[in-house]
Parts: C-alpha cells; structure tokens; sequence
C-alpha cells in the first residue's frame, strides 16, 4: 500500500497544527509535506510531528529564501527531516515571456540543484498551470525547465498540469526518470465546488486516478502528495482522500 503524504498548506484555514497532525495521522498519514507558514515555528512544528510520529521528508520553498537565504533553508530542512527540497512557484510578475527567458530561469534552478545537491537533499521543480501554456515562440514553459535544468527533478501536480491543457500521461512517459513527487489533487465536475475553486477531494473528481498511479509506477516517484488548494473542511477533506487512494 502506498504511504500517502499531506502537503499542509491545504489546511492552513484550519489551526491549530498540532490537532491537524493527530488528525492526519489517525486518518492514515504517514508523512506531511511543509511550507512557509509550518516553518515560522520550527520547534512548534517538530513537536506536532514527533507527538504524532508523522515525518516530513520533503518540503516547499521560495525562489527568494532558496537563492538569498540559503542558512534558512538548510536550518529548516535539518530542524525538520526533510530530504526532498521543491521550488513551488513563481508569481505571475516574475514569470518569463519567453522561450530564452525560461531557459535563463531554468539555469538558475539548475545552480540551486548545485547548492543542496551536494549537501544530501533532492532539488526540484513544481508545476502549476501556466508551465504547460505555449508561448508565443512556440516553447512549452515545462520543457524549457526541464530541458535547460537536466539535474533538477520534477515534483509534478498533476491536477495543474490538466488544468494548463495537457495530457498528463503523455508527460508522466516524456519525464517518467525526473518525476521525484507527485501532487495527488483532483478537480470537479464543471460547476460543482466553486466555493473551493473547482477543486474537488481525490477520489470524488474528474481526474482518472487509477490509471494515473498506474502509470506513475513506471516512474522514479518517490512521494505521493495529497493536496486541495481550498477545501473548506480540510478534514473532510483529508479522510475522504486517503479512503478514496488506498482503493486505487
């Protein structure tokens, strides 16, 4: 059986941390995966954790505190256990119009993999949408990264990669080496659960999860990630995802 992970930003509507740790591990949690704001607290956190025997061996951090701050990162990263660093984001300001300029961001992520590499962690990439929308010159964001960041690994949101328009079992073949993560999210029906962005509980959506995890088996995948960006009942939430992947 699987050892599914929670990435726990999907419950930041909903502290206290320690009660959200009992609960994930009593629902079947094995892992939970951090970002920003479980790292303002780090002995609060690692205490959450070790009450509750759950452990958190990957991790979400900015570009700014991954490049600037790298003192912080690595401070976190040991305070907490984690092994597996991912880049999560760029916000839409700072994204590349371009094909040149992605390879150009790319190369920066290949010199972070170059920092922490050596230092024992796994470096990689998270998706969104917009990595999978063409530009104008053609170039898919996605490859651009991956192509132009040849050591980095890819921690891939696969309900983000639907929501850019792509197949995501043609991606899963493409990069099946790179894929060190996966995000396990799922999307409404069109119209259902506006109040959470169309995003619905794993299991009780549109996306094919089955025969994804099928072919994520073929894969370097390491960590299975559950993840909603909006429930409005994370525990709901949590319990109803981890029933619906231990079936799959």
């Amino acid at each position: 059986m699987t050892a599914f992970s929670f990435q726990l930003y999907s419950a930041r509507e909903f502290p206290p941390l320690d009660a959200l740790m009992k609960m994930l591990a009593e629902a079947g949690y094995a892992q939970v995966e951090g970002y920003g704001g479980v790292y303002e607290d780090l002995a609060a956190t690692k205490a959450a954790m070790e009450a509750t025997g759950l452990t958190m061996p990957s991790g979400h951090f900015s570009m700014d505190m991954l490049e600037n701050d790298q003192a912080k990162v690595l401070e976190i990263a040991n305070t907490l256990g984690v092994k597996h660093i991912y880049c999560p984001y760029l916000a839409e300001e700072l994204r590349p119009t371009t094909s040149a300029e992605w390879a150009a961001f790319a190369k920066r992520l290949e010199a972070l993999h170059a920092i922490y590499a050596p230092k024992g962690f796994t470096f990689g990439w998270h998706n969104h949408d917009f990595e999978f929308v063409a530009l104008p010159d053609g170039g898919i964001p996605m490859d651009v990264i991956l192509e132009n960041a040849p050591s980095i690994t890819w921690e891939a949101d696969i309900a983000w990669v639907v929501r850019g328009g792509a197949d995501p079992f043609a991606w899963i073949k493409k990069y099946s080496s790179r894929i060190s993560s996966v995000h396990v999210k799922d999307i409404a029906p069109q119209g259902e659960c506006a109040d959470e962005d169309g995003w619905a509980d794993v299991g009780h959506g549109t996306i094919d999860w089955p025969a994804l995890m099928s072919a994520l088996k073929s894969t370097n995948v390491e960590l299975y990630v559950m993840e909603h960006d909006k429930p409005n009942d994370a525990t709901r939430f949590a319990q109803r995802s981890i029933a619906a992947a231990n079936t799959f």
